[in-house]
């Protein structure tokens, strides 16, 4: 009876451990929200500049092929999608409201995409939902990486479009904008 005891007295022991440690953990994640939140706010208006440049850049190349380019045109023989995960831990539902947002939105146009997936558990998420996912890439695990990544999907996009005898491609760029409070609000 008394090695019951000593057993029982031991898990709660070990239980209590536990939970204190998962206090801990909680509150360093609150702690690490708050620093990434602001650091989002702080790189708002250089992501407002490169957000710019870039539809400067893509307005150029279309109006050099003598095509019109309507940005509200949903009848783009060719289609592509690009849809950014994470593959980050604690980071809730993020795959989820992305994925959910990038079938719904797909479903609404016309043709059958060209999706590539930035990161496995979004890559599970869409091939889960019978959508065609062309390719994967990794998600970057520093700010280094990112720039290489950029480069590996432009090689592969750009190889797309040239391989596709069609001038009129549509390319869908899928990724969640951080809201306050540890929200995700999906856009395209």
């Amino acid at each position: 009876m008394s090695d019951t005891t000593a057993s029982l007295k031991r898990k709660i022991s070990s239980a209590g451990d536990l939970q204190s440690v998962v206090r801990t953990m909680k509150a360093l994640a609150a702690s690490s929200i708050g620093q990434y939140e602001q650091s989002v706010r702080a790189l708002a208006d250089y992501y407002r500049t490169v957000e710019l440049g870039l539809s400067v850049c893509l307005r150029q190349r279309k109006e050099g092929t003598g095509t019109l380019h309507n940005t509200s045109s949903k009848s783009a023989s060719v289609m592509s999608a690009i849809v950014f995960g994470s593959d980050q831990g604690l980071v809730g539902q993020f795959n989820d409201i992305i994925a959910d947002y990038t079938i719904k939105t797909l479903a609404e146009l016309p043709g059958k995409p060209k999706i590539w997936a930035v990161g496995e558990r979004v890559h599970a998420r869409l091939i889960d939902a019978g959508l065609p996912v062309t390719g994967k890439f990794l998600v970057p695990n520093s700010v280094k990486a990112i720039t290489p990544l950029v480069a590996q999907i432009q090689i592969r996009s750009e190889t797309q479009r040239s391989n596709s005898a069609n001038e009129d491609e549509e390319v869908y760029i899928f990724h969640n904008r951080p809201q306050s409070g540890s929200l995700y609000k999906p856009v395209s």
